[in-house]
């Protein structure tokens, strides 16, 4: 991706904030937030501080999510983490030509993309939603199926901060009909794996003002969305139904939210509960 290629340059400050009731004696902990690189993507720099400071190990996952791990050993109450990244993005290439339900159905395409057609704990599905999805996965293509599926989530599933929590499981998000992001992309990918659509879940940021100035710093958000198999890989932002365009920005893939938490950990020591701060700012440049 070439400097004229660029269509938005974004600086991302994410900080997550751990406050224990106690002094505790170590923690170890998982970082993924650090984006990738890739057609329509490309990270000139990113970084993760700690605070207490401590040396990390970087590696790749089995997803391919850059992970940076790191263990405190020495009494703190307190755990901060930011990441810092300057990210350039525009639209991704040209589609290639969808698959019909044929191809789809192909023993070889189901073995290549099992992985992203089986559900896990958080995503099973009930009858209820396997006769959802027959009903409304209907379309002349899987793209289009796709969009349909979105799009009835979309409208479906009302959009409210702190209705579910990220152990929430998909059939119970259905009956309450409200959630996050998480929750819809979940509710997404189970219709479409249901009625035979690769999905795989996106973890990254979006900048949610379209016009929003350079050198404007806004409140940003982690966020959540899906890409479907057609023949290639469409991103699609079921929450907001529109395409993943280049306000979004690719941090990590995996079947569902546990493969791709931006952050994990466990401690040791006298505290019994700990509260966590998240923000999230974005600066297009």
């Amino acid at each position: 991706m070439g400097p004229g290629d660029v269509t938005a340059r974004l600086r991302i400050r994410h900080e997550t904030v751990f406050r224990y009731s106690g002094e505790i004696s170590a923690s170890y902990n998982e970082a993924r937030m650090s984006p990738v690189t890739e057609p329509g993507q490309a990270t000139l720099h990113t970084r993760i501080d700690t605070r207490p400071a401590s040396p990390a190990l970087r590696y790749r996952d089995y997803w391919g999510t850059e992970v940076h791990a790191f263990d405190v050993n020495q009494p703190h109450d307190e755990l901060q983490v930011v990441a810092t990244s300057l990210v350039d993005t525009r639209p991704g290439p040209a589609a290639s030509a969808p698959a019909g339900w044929g191809a789809l159905a192909d023993d070889r395409v189901r073995d290549t993309y099992v992985e992203w057609l089986q559900s896990t704990s958080r995503t099973e599905p009930d009858d209820e939603l396997r006769a959802l999805a027959a009903e409304v996965a209907r379309g002349a293509t899987p793209g289009d199926a796709g969009r349909a599926v979105s799009a009835f989530v979309h409208g479906a599933v009302e959009y409210v901060p702190g209705a579910t929590g990220v152990h929430s499981r998909v059939t119970e998000v259905w009956q309450e009909r409200k959630g996050v992001c998480q929750d819809i992309a979940h509710l997404t990918l189970v219709l479409l794996r249901l009625a035979g659509v690769p999905a795989r879940y996106v973890s990254g940021y979006l900048h949610p003002i379209p016009d929003a100035g350079p050198g404007q710093a806004v409140t940003g958000e982690s966020h959540a969305w899906v890409e479907w198999w057609d023949g290639g890989w469409t991103g699609y932002d079921p929450t907001n139904d529109q395409p993943a365009g280049e306000r979004h920005v690719v941090v990590a893939r995996g079947r569902e939210y546990g493969d791709v938490a931006p952050f994990k950990g466990l401690y040791s020591g006298a505290a019994t509960t700990s509260t966590l701060a998240v923000s999230v700012e974005i600066t297009r440049l």
